[in-house]
């Protein structure tokens, strides 16, 4: 991974260029097989590219919720419904399985999102009680929101449909925060989403450097 000069279109960001491995490329190209299969469309590009191009092709024509369905539908053909069901009634969200949990996604997404780190985090109880632990994935700048300069496709295509899977198809309660100014995102595990309307994200006006900004207060993607 390097880093360019920041770019003219965001001159607060400088620009990552990642040198993907066998194993990122396989990693992208079965992400990549499952969304064109997914959406009936091919891209003609590669690599991340093809990735994310795919995400804009789920995007247009379909409504916030109808691009969380096909995400939803994309992560959900990863891994076979009886054992989704087994992880959901079997295991609990103990403090040790959202550590294990974070311990393997800050290692299983580095392709997705780019370097990311475990941290300890404060966790909030649903009776209000808190309590600490190492479940929280620090990303240090999230290559997916880099790549699609999109505060939509970051929320409809990867936040709210993330959450939802690990929650309600894993079992396993996972929140995610972006950050909108440095392009970091933080992903903890145990930490019960929280109504996305009450979300400083849902309230996120487009970025300067997306195609298709629009003058209105908060991206119309997020709330379509």
């Amino acid at each position: 991974m390097t880093i360019q000069p920041q770019s003219p279109t965001q001159p607060n960001i400088t620009k990552t260029i990642y040198a993907d491995n066998a194993i990122d490329r396989a990693f992208i190209w079965v992400f990549a097989r499952k969304m064109a299969k997914a959406v009936g469309q091919e891209s003609d590009r590669s690599g991340y590219d093809g990735f994310v191009d795919l995400s804009h092709r789920i995007m247009r024509g379909r409504n916030a919720q109808q691009q969380q369905q096909v995400v939803g539908v994309v992560l959900r053909s990863l891994m076979p419904s009886p054992v989704l069901y087994l992880i959901r009634t079997l295991v609990s969200p103990t403090k040790l399985v959202c550590e294990l949990n974070a311990w393997f996604a800050a290692r299983l997404f580095v392709w997705l999102v780019g370097p990311c780190e475990v941290r300890s985090v404060t966790i909030t109880n649903p009776d209000g009680s808190t309590h600490d632990q190492r479940s929280n994935v620090h990303i240090e700048k999230c290559r997916y929101l880099e790549e699609s300069q999109c505060v939509g496709m970051c929320m409809n295509m990867c936040k709210l449909p993330t959450q939802k899977f690990f929650t309600d198809d894993f079992g396993i309660p996972m929140t995610m925060v972006p950050n909108f100014e440095d392009y970091s995102c933080e992903m903890t595990f145990g930490q019960i989403p929280p109504d996305v309307t009450t979300e400083e994200a849902y309230r996120e006006p487009c970025l300067a450097a997306c195609p298709t900004a629009k003058t209105s207060a908060s991206c119309p993607k997020v709330r379509s």
